[in-house]
């Protein structure tokens, strides 16, 4: 997805037989030549370049605050719940046990929270690039991390991801990707290869689950940036698993990959997730739980045909 921001002036659209003016400041999701979704905007909150990229917060009318790297929409306040939950919850309660915790990139400290919410948690440790970016989302995303960077089980390690995998010194039992996506020259283009899944792979202890947001789901086999991760992982781990999600700020279906040298989260039984989920008192999250789990994993034909290969 490609985004900008622009000023409406005096533009005119219809609508059915209605046509109003477009006064005011909005933020323009261009996804294609074809595409664009107008989002208005309630007030500018800061733009700024850090040494790594460009950071854009606002408050919209549709969605609260919402995240903007590179002109790409990271998070936004009224639906970041569904992307960080699914993106958690399934591999952390597929593991009979998470304890030590991998996080690469997450800024924003929502994917910090819902880790943090299993009780079996003993370290986690969150790796990000860019500290003046942290610090920014500590200040003005205090509803995404809710303090989670000040609980006493959390590290957070400045480094490029790559180099932290190479120097590594622990294995984890759970490793959770939440980069950013492969803008062209932006921070996280050298992190979607099989170099760095391989070293994934070594930094998991042997029962250890990775999992990694994928893009959006394409509907197009030229734009199958989500097929070619998963195809990738395939090619690693003995377990791989697909599944996605409609993440509603993005525009578009959004799709996840977990490899695992153990577990199928696809494979994890309905009464299992429900007595992990009461166990850990999780049975209040707001999206995640054992219906939710089996429906992401419940692919139509069209997404089954453009993520071959598929392990059953």
């Amino acid at each position: 997805m490609f985004h900008q921001k622009q000023r409406v002036g005096q533009a005119r659209l219809k609508t059915g037989t209605t046509v109003m003016n477009i006064k005011n400041e909005w933020f323009i999701d261009k996804d294609s030549r074809y595409r664009w979704i107008y989002h208005s905007l309630k007030k500018r909150i800061l733009s700024v370049r850090t040494r790594f990229q460009h950071v854009e917060i606002f408050d919209t009318h549709e969605f609260g605050r919402v995240v903007v790297l590179d002109e790409k929409i990271q998070s936004a306040e009224m639906d970041e719940y569904i992307y960080h939950e699914a993106l958690v919850h399934p591999a952390m309660v597929t593991h009979p046990k998470p304890e030590k915790i991998l996080i690469f990139g997450a800024g924003e400290g929502a994917t910090l929270r819902e880790v943090l919410k299993h009780p079996t948690v003993l370290k986690a440790t969150m790796i990000d690039i860019d500290e003046e970016f942290v610090d920014l989302c500590k200040k003005h995303l205090k509803k995404w991390h809710r303090g989670s960077f000040n609980d006493s089980r959390v590290e957070v390690i400045y480094t490029e991801a790559v180099e932290y995998l190479k120097k590594k010194r622990y294995r984890f039992d759970i490793i959770i990707a939440d980069i950013s996506d492969p803008v062209e020259d932006g921070p996280a283009v050298s992190i979607y290869t099989r170099e760095f899944y391989s070293l994934i792979k070594g930094a998991l202890l042997p029962d250890g689950i990775f999992v990694t947001h994928a893009t959006s789901v394409p509907y197009i086999p030229q734009k199958n940036i989500s097929g070619r991760i998963f195809k990738t992982l395939t090619g690693i781990f003995k377990k791989a698993d697909f599944y996605y999600e409609y993440i509603p700020s993005f525009g578009t279906l959004w799709a996840y990959t977990t490899g695992s040298m153990k577990y199928s989260l696809k494979k994890t039984a309905f009464s299992l997730i429900q007595r992990r989920l009461k166990e850990r008192r999780l049975e209040d999250l707001l999206f995640y739980d054992a219906e939710t789990h089996d429906r992401m994993f419940c692919l139509p034909k069209n997404v089954r045909r453009s993520q071959v290969p598929i392990k059953s």
